[in-house]
């Protein structure tokens, strides 16, 4: 009720429009002409767009560091004639980019829907005749009628009627609530009972639900991915922008010409631009996504399935999302010499026999062993009333005896029918687990017997147990973040294996951090938002599984926001992931997948960062070492192209993943990448020591040595960095990945051997350096597993 309350009074904040001079009475509605001069002030109900637009998204891929140096090369290239090498660079700069832009595209036109959970038509007495009007033409003080089935259009204050309405998608309540004469029903609540007639008192963003919506636009959150690749390619900058500035003072220095150093620096800048990293991410991402859309798992947001990998909190909703948001029995207390399957019958018998009463649905839906018992004949039933609390029936049962049979509200029925203390008792009991109790009275007219106690509660869902079992064994702690009371939700935290006191009541304290609470209770969609935040503030990865519209903030906030299948539109549309099929057990496979897609990317960053600093290593001292430039823009452009290109296919490749959250250690992957960078350096610079002084190679020549070295160092460099041990203990290679590597050597070789644009080297050359480079990467294996101790990854 807490959430409730507070959204109540925030709604009641917004007053409506006084009535202008000559005003027709309230109950007569809005003229046509007033209804357009209020919607010219407040605007339409309806929820502004939220998507960026098309292009502004198309030049954001070409918005960043990666980008910038491509860019920058594609310049200069032109700037220098060299049109052909520009035609490459600008190919992988956009193919990078449409990589990215297309796999998002597709996601997120699945789930266009921040505006469509407003009903979609209302019905509204306008000019004094009732019509029914598309629901955005809607003004404050409008007249509406709503009714069985209706989904509420706008916020809206009773005037008459009473009415059933579930709410739980914006309060997070469990239990539909009764609303009155003067009481407050949300846009977008589902009536469930009744009919009333109501004013318009907040229209589009001015309603509690288009606040929240309005929240979810201001959260944002730096996804892990974005900030790795930054940093990686910062590292790299610093590198590798201090080894070009040397090999342009060395250049200076010796007085080389003009013509010779651009191309060598363009070489150099070449080199050090990591272009494939941020493909890579999407490639693996997207590879990812088909896998867990296999299993029942929609990845809206590619970013969320590599914070799958780090996230180490659950923040979990509770109604709808723990628990199956559908009312069942979980206790019959039968006193006075009853059964239960008598206390039972005698509900049904004052029950609407096809009503869509949460509480009769239930009734209806709950079968006990044992013979059923024979029914009552009903004379009359008079339905569930708000202003009594129960609903009544007169029956005559086999005997043909004359009986009133009431059901309702414990403190009502035990006006009308007398309880002992062992009823007091069990009704303590049953509402201390957090269940709605109802009492059941039944006997001739002026003399009722209190037959039993019927406990009504929202179910936890039959796997929610075991998901947070197996989320604690993965290293990920849950809390649960619900806007029902405090008794509620302790209940089902209990049962679901949720651990950790209960916070207390609004406001939130201070300084929050995963592992003081288990359970939030009572709190409004902002609280679920400043937790996430909080939680993410205090240097956790956090996830929020969620399926109202008072979770989307906290959804959109998350790392990782997951709505579940049968989540709200806006809830799916602020989430990263989506649940398609039922249940969550999605939830730790977009985890374990999330781990794997990790390990490919870690391979490859490793990778990537090595050989771009071996690359601008290499070329800077084979320059001193020969006194020429080793390689062309050209052969350094076949390399990215073979290399990095070919080298995405490690997004297939077979993986071991962690047992506990993952995290980008950029410091420890950079000391890595330069223990592993080292040692190929060496062997490069071995081979072309070979090349220089023992064969006497000229220029052209040491180029395709340069050339085939460098294939060959960075193809042994890839299959020791995919194991995390020793190189014959990894998973076996994909056959993708033993696909690339085969066309990288083979084209290599072609070249190399042939003389396609660079000059031949004879066969047994080039086989000469692919044997060496195999022999090699057995020792640059025991290299690795020094530095991984020096500087672990997890």
């Amino acid at each position: 009720m807490v959430a409730l309350t507070a959204a109540v009074a925030a709604a009641a904040s917004i007053e409506p429009t006084p009535p202008s001079p000559g005003q027709p009475p309230l109950l007569g509605g809005l003229t046509t002409a007033e209804a357009q001069r209020l919607s010219a002030q407040v605007g339409a109900n309806a929820m502004p767009s939220a998507s960026p637009q098309v292009l502004r998204r198309a030049l954001g891929k070409l918005w960043a560091p990666i980008p910038w140096m491509l860019e920058a090369a594609i310049l200069i290239q032109v700037l220098s004639g060299k049109e052909l090498e520009a035609a490459f660079i600008t190919v992988l700069l956009l193919a990078n980019a449409a990589l990215s832009f297309i796999q998002e595209g597709r996601a997120q036109a699945t789930l266009r829907a921040l505006s469509a959970r407003l009903a979609m038509t209302a019905t509204c007495k306008r000019d004094g005749v009732w019509a029914t009007l598309d629901a955005t033409r809607l003004v404050p003080q409008d007249l509406v009628a709503v009714e069985l089935g209706a989904v509420v259009p706008a916020d809206l204050t009773i005037l008459t009627g009473s009415v059933l309405a579930d709410q739980s998608m914006l309060t997070g309540e469990s239990q539909p609530l009764e609303v009155g004469v003067g009481a407050t029903l949300f846009a977008g609540a589902l009536i469930r009972r009744g009919q009333a007639t109501a004013v318009v008192t907040a229209t589009g963003t001015r309603t509690a639900y288009g606040r929240t919506a309005e929240l979810v636009r201001d959260a944002q959150v730096v996804s892990t991915q974005q900030s790795a690749v930054i940093r990686m390619v910062r590292n790299l900058a610093i590198v590798n922008g201090g080894l070009i500035a040397g090999l342009i003072a060395y250049a200076l220095i010796h007085a080389m010409p003009v013509h010779a150093v651009v191309p060598l620096v363009l070489t150099a800048v070449l080199a050090s631009i990591p272009i494939g990293l941020p493909a890579t991410f999407a490639v693996a991402s997207a590879v990812g996504a088909r896998v867990l859309a296999r299993q029942g798992v929609l990845v809206t947001r590619l970013s969320a399935v590599d914070e799958a990998a780090s996230i180490d909190i659950l923040c979990a909703d509770k109604t709808g999302t723990l628990t199956c948001n559908q009312l069942a029995i979980t206790a019959i207390r039968p006193f006075h010499g009853c059964t239960a399957s008598h206390v039972l019958a005698m509900a049904l018998c004052a029950s609407a026999e096809a009503g869509q009463d949460p509480v009769e649905v239930a009734l209806r839906a709950t079968t006990l062993p044992g013979p059923p018992e024979t029914p009552l004949r009903t004379t009359s039933f008079t339905a569930f009333d708000p202003a009594t609390k129960m609903s009544t029936a007169v029956a005559v049962d086999a005997q043909g005896r004359t009986l009133t049979v009431i059901k309702g509200a414990y403190a009502v029925v035990a006006r009308l029918a007398p309880v002992t203390p062992e009823i007091t008792q069990a009704v303590a009991a049953l509402e201390a687990q957090g269940n709605r109790v109802l009492g059941i009275g039944a006997g001739p007219p002026g003399a009722l017997v209190f037959l039993g106690l019927i406990a009504l509660s929202d179910p936890p869902r039959a796997d929610s147990r075991a998901l947070i079992r197996q989320l604690d064994e993965l290293g990920i702690r849950t809390v649960m973040l619900s806007g029902d009371a405090p008794a509620t939700a302790a209940g089902v935290a209990t049962a679901v294996g949720i651990t950790g006191p209960v916070c207390p009541p609004r406001p939130l304290p201070a300084g929050l951090q995963p592992d003081t609470y288990g359970v939030y209770a009572g709190i409004l969609p902002e609280d679920k938002f400043a937790i996430v935040t909080a939680f993410e503030g205090a240097g956790h990865k956090v996830g929020m599984c969620g399926d109202g519209a008072n979770d989307a903030p906290a959804l959109r906030q998350a790392h990782m926001g997951i709505a579940v299948a049968t989540a709200t539109d806006v809830a799916k549309a602020a989430a990263g992931i989506v649940l398609i099929a039922p249940g969550l057990t999605g939830i730790v496979v977009a985890v374990r997948e999330g781990r794997e897609i990790y390990q490919r990317i870690l391979t490859y960053a490793l990778n990537s960062m090595t050989k771009k600093m071996v690359q601008v290593l290499f070329l800077g001292l084979g320059l001193i070492m020969t006194g020429q430039a080793i390689l062309t823009p050209l052969l350094m452009i076949i390399i990215m192209l073979a290399g990095d290109v070919l080298g995405m296919s490690l997004t297939t490749d077979h993986v071991q993943p962690s047992a506990k959250p993952n995290g980008w250690r950029i410091g420890a992957l950079t000391g890595v990448a330069i223990c592993m960078g080292a040692c190929e350096l060496v062997f490069c610079l071995a081979a072309l020591a070979v090349g220089h002084y023992r064969m006497h190679l000229d220029p052209r020549h040491l180029q395709t040595l340069a050339f085939l070295v460098l294939v060959c160092a960075n193809q042994a460099t890839t299959y020791v960095l995919r194991a995390r041990h020793g190189l014959w203990a990894a998973p076996h290679p994909s056959r993708l990945v033993l696909l690339s590597s085969g066309l990288d050597i083979l084209l290599a070789a072609v070249l190399a051997g042939c003389g396609y644009l660079m000059a031949p080297l004879g066969l047994g050359c080039v086989l000469a350096v692919m044997v060496a480079a195999f022999f090699w990467a057995q020792l640059s294996d025991r290299v690795k597993i020094r530095a991984l101790l020096h500087f672990p990854l997890n």
